[in-house]
């Protein structure tokens, strides 16, 4: 089982790849090589004046000086048969190598800054949504989470499990829109379930405090529709049944050795319409095997479309998929090749409980 970790780059500053700290060098040497092997009356030393632009966006102001210096040697020294470069020509060149420096720096201080305001945004979407730990309690995890928007760890969906007084519980929603919009509306949701876990003894009365949650938070902004769609787990002590409470959600899937099917439950109304109490769905029990999984995911998943405008079928293509020692990566890279691009943030969490 993995936890969800940000992939390598996608937030922290990455140094340049190794090929383009190579190219200037290797330019270097090969201009060099072609002018000696050229005829005298064929100049291609001057395209040596290029590298110090190129080698500022690959190395620091250190690094590009160095760059800089080789080529005015190269063009001034009289003997070195390379180019012929005098007076204003030179000049010339010592002017575009003194303004390379100039833009290496610049640009080596810019992309510390970008580090450090990309290290701020990371640590802070990772305090909304943490990682998943492997395991709550009796039940064993495993997520993965894709936000929409380029460059972000959190969007509009979300999952939690927490372990309470009245057992292990899930959640998995995704609420109204997605990208950073709607991270505010995923941390409150967060919030008010953390706090249900510990003080409520019922799933219904987790879904009405996460209910009067978005409608407390709709009521302080003039036209706000602020609402949610959820599906709430509750693993008792003891072990062998799961409780499920759906908000509109999609269904959750169980796995149960190489069978697939959906888990049959009274869908309820989303959560933040203020019908906690009247359009709450009835809880439904469901005993479980040594060896079930439960599959629970966002619309972002089974909405995904082909080129041809199908979406994705997740019950068919599942039974090919349960044998990967990975499930969630497995089916995001199955997403990945039917898909022609996520268009919505796509969150799927596996929850593994342990025989009694």
């Amino acid at each position: 089982m993995r936890r969800r970790t940000a992939e390598p780059g996608r937030l922290r500053g990455a140094p340049p790849p190794r090929w383009a700290r190579v190219a200037p060098v290797v330019a270097l040497v090969v201009l060099s090589a072609a002018q000696l092997i050229t005829p005298a009356s064929v100049e291609l030393g001057f395209f040596l004046a290029a590298l110090p632009p190129v080698a500022a966006f690959s190395y620091g102001a250190a690094g590009t000086a160095l760059f800089a210096g080789v080529v005015l040697v190269l063009l001034g020294t009289p003997h070195l048969p390379v180019a012929h470069a005098r007076g204003t020509d030179l000049a010339t060149v010592a002017a575009v190598c003194l303004l390379s420096v100039v833009l290496a720096w610049v640009r080596k201080r810019r992309d510390e800054q970008l580090v450090s305001v990309r290290t701020v945004a990371e640590a802070a979407q990772f305090a909304v949504l943490p990682p998943l730990p492997e395991r709550v309690g009796p039940v064993r995890c495993a997520g993965l989470y894709r936000a929409a928007q380029r460059g972000t760890l959190v969007g509009g969906d979300l999952y939690d499990v927490r372990a309470g007084p009245y057992g292990v519980r899930a959640l998995v929603g995704d609420v109204q829109g997605h990208g950073l919009a709607a991270v505010a509306t995923v941390a409150a949701l967060l919030g008010a379930f953390r706090e249900g876990v510990l003080d409520d003894a019922s799933l219904a009365a987790v879904a009405g405090r996460l209910d009067r949650r978005l409608v407390t938070d709709a009521a302080g902004v003039e036209h706000a529709e602020v609402f949610a769609t959820a599906v709430l787990l509750e693993f008792p002590p003891g072990g062998g049944v799961v409780r499920v409470l759906s908000c509109g959600h999609p269904a959750a899937v169980l796995l149960r050795g190489r069978s697939v099917g959906e888990v049959s439950v009274d869908v309820g109304v989303p959560l933040g319409l203020g019908l906690s109490g009247l359009g709450a769905g009835a809880v439904t029990s469901l005993p479980l095997l040594p060896g079930d999984r439960l599959l629970l995911h966002t619309d972002g998943l089974t909405e995904a479309r082909d080129s041809a405008g199908a979406f994705y079928p997740l019950l068919t293509r599942l039974p090919l998929l349960l044998a990967s020692a990975d499930l969630p990566t497995a089916v995001w890279h199955d997403l990945s090749r039917f898909t022609q691009g996520l268009t919505d943030d796509v969150a799927l969490l596996i929850l593994s409980p342990d025989p009694p």
